[in-house]
């Protein structure tokens, strides 16, 4: 009687571990629910993830706090009917998963990753470097300030790789910011010669 009594217990145990199981696996699939499993691989510790509604508001962010793959279920069931972007910003690119709210239900806009790189900028001397790689063109404006003044910019159309050598002037010895306005981002840098 012992023996079936065991038996009846690890049974049930084993059917609750498969039930929560298959519950998560639901998470992850492409039907509407209130919850969103979001994965991001190879993720390393003090990458941000955020969380930003259509307009760019930004409704959660985070900080990563350990190395590897990164896994949590959010609840976007109170969120108001919209495209929301779950962003991944990382050393030199931007990894971004949509999600659609409609009626308190969330799916995946679609199952890609969206990835941006991210421009990388750099000094020597009195020149400054300035690269970005784009899957799309895209327009791309530069904008160059010597303390708080515009002392240089220029938009480029149709885009799929900004590189370009911007030379400083000796004489201007301070702090210098580089606003590069791409996609309805906006990256800067501060510098100093």
């Amino acid at each position: 009687m012992k023996t079936i009594k065991k038996i009846t217990v690890a049974a049930f145990i084993l059917a609750s571990l498969i039930g929560y199981a298959n519950e998560d696996k639901k998470t992850t699939n492409n039907k509407a629910k209130k919850t969103v499993k979001l994965v991001f691989n190879n993720v390393k510790k003090g990458q941000i993830l955020s969380i930003r509604d259509e307009q760019g508001f930004e409704l959660y962010n985070n900080k990563i706090k350990n190395s590897g793959n990164y896994s949590k279920i959010f609840d976007f069931s109170a969120l108001k009917d919209g495209i929301y972007s779950a962003e991944l910003n990382k050393d030199f690119k931007i990894i971004t998963k949509k999600v659609i709210v409609k009626n308190g239900l969330v799916t995946f806009l679609n199952n890609k990753n969206e990835t941006e790189f991210k421009p990388v900028i750099r000094t020597k001397n009195n020149l400054l470097y300035i690269s970005k790689l784009a899957f799309n063109p895209e327009s791309i404006k530069v904008t160059i300030y010597y303390k708080e003044t515009a002392i240089f910019s220029e938009t480029l159309k149709d885009k799929k790789y900004l590189k370009r050598i911007y030379k400083l002037s000796e004489n201007e010895i301070g702090k210098y910011t580089v606003i590069i306005d791409t996609k309805d981002r906006y990256f800067v840098k501060d510098f100093t010669l």
